[in-house]
């Protein structure tokens, strides 16, 4: 099959799985901030297919645009600092029936083009998209639940408590970082490959849970985010609904919170490149059973035995101790500046893994996530290195 037509497919299929999402919001909520720090959920609707045209009509093409306006309205995200909110109103967006009218035109001219389009671009649009239904998943997650049409939920499979050692020991090794054949599709900061040193260290084999938090919390420690206290009893806040607090899945933290736990425990984070290598010696990962590619909305417990660390991709992204930062020899894509750049400024981290609601395009281990460390919205955990 023809790479344009795989992606192409690939994109139409993407493009169903963000109208699904957009269709769990009730029409009275669309514009609605459930997160302070982000858009309007109508700004979301529009912006996939402004940034697709923008990309691949504009960009790729030099097509003429149909909507200048809304090519710029809906073109970025935004990533305020800590105290600087936007403080735009409902009234300052356009109706729902204009943004449809430009998306349903957007889609109709970008997929008579798409067998003139380059391949790496198709690649951009579709991975944006999936991200989107990532980010938007978070933003959905902090909308009120009466705001919301649930789906139908089949109830997690049982699964087996995890046994044997806590601790994996993982020997002194090289881990390898980042891609090195430019034929095969990345983001730009995932190039250029090179090798790091590691020493030996011992890594935690799961992640830690909301049950081994909870002795945090106990001992003074702010609960996080998700957890709600309901006279003195700790529940979950979780997608569609709030339920007692499952203390054998991973809890749900910021960067800070995260190392603060860390050294409450007296030992710490790993740095990417001993994610790296923990991951080198751990099995494959398993969508289903792993909890990542929209198999799950919410956290599934931990599980996992034998001689390696486990989850390593999939039930909550993987704060590491390194600040996102570029590889030797990185370029920004010229189409897309702004992806990583701005964000080399020492206030964001890296994340590795997955988590429930990542698109198993995103388990390739070059893939690299990053976030400001007090921001406490994303579905990311952390798991404790000795050594």
């Amino acid at each position: 099959m023809p790479a344009q037509t795989s992606l192409g497919r690939a994109l139409s299929q993407a493009r169903e799985h963000t109208d699904e999402l957009f269709g769990l919001v009730r029409p009275d909520s669309l514009y609605d901030r459930p997160i302070a720090e982000r858009h309007r959920i109508i700004f979301y609707i529009g912006h996939l297919e402004a940034f697709d045209w923008n990309l691949i009509a504009r960009y790729a093409l030099d097509k003429a645009s149909f909507h200048p306006t809304f090519d710029g309205l809906f073109a970025f995200g935004i990533d305020p600092p800590p105290g600087k909110l936007p403080a735009d109103q409902p009234p300052d967006w356009p109706a729902l029936s204009e943004v449809e009218r430009y998306n349903r035109r957007t889609r109709d001219e970008i997929d008579e083009l798409l067998d003139h389009v380059p391949e790496q671009l198709l690649h951009v649009a579709l991975e944006h998209r999936l991200m989107h239904a990532e980010t938007f998943a978070y933003i959905l997650h902090n909308l009120a639940h009466e705001r919301k049409i649930a789906p139908f939920l089949a109830p997690p499979a049982a699964r087996p408590a995890p046994s044997g050692a806590r601790f994996v020991a993982i020997p002194a090794g090289d881990a390898r970082l980042g891609l090195d054949d430019r034929d095969a599709f990345g983001w730009d900061n995932e190039f250029g490959a090179h090798t790091v040193p590691v020493a030996a260290f011992s890594v935690a084999r799961n992640k830690v849970t909301n049950g081994d938090y909870l002795a945090f919390v106990r001992e003074g420690a702010a609960p996080p985010f998700f957890w709600t206290d309901r006279a003195g009893r700790w529940f979950y806040r979780g997608m569609f609904s709030e339920y007692p607090l499952p203390l054998e899945c991973p809890v749900y933290v910021t960067h800070d919170e995260a190392q603060a736990y860390a050294r409450w425990r007296g030992m710490r984070l790993p740095t990417e490149a001993e994610f790296h290598r923990a991951a080198l010696a751990a099995p494959a990962p398993e969508a289903g059973t792993d909890n990542f590619d929209f198999h799950h909305w919410d956290p599934v417990p931990v599980s996992g035995s034998g001689e390696h660390a486990a989850q390593l991709t999939g039930n909550g992204w993987e704060w590491t101790s390194t600040p996102f930062a570029p590889f030797p020899g990185f370029e920004p894509f010229p189409f897309y500046r702004n992806y990583s750049e701005p964000f080399f400024d020492g206030q964001h981290y890296v994340l590795k893994g997955a988590s429930p609601r990542t698109a198993a395009c995103f388990a390739r281990p070059s893939f690299r996530n990053w976030f400001r460390p007090q921001y406490p919205y994303l579905y990311a955990t952390f798991r404790l290195v000795e050594g």
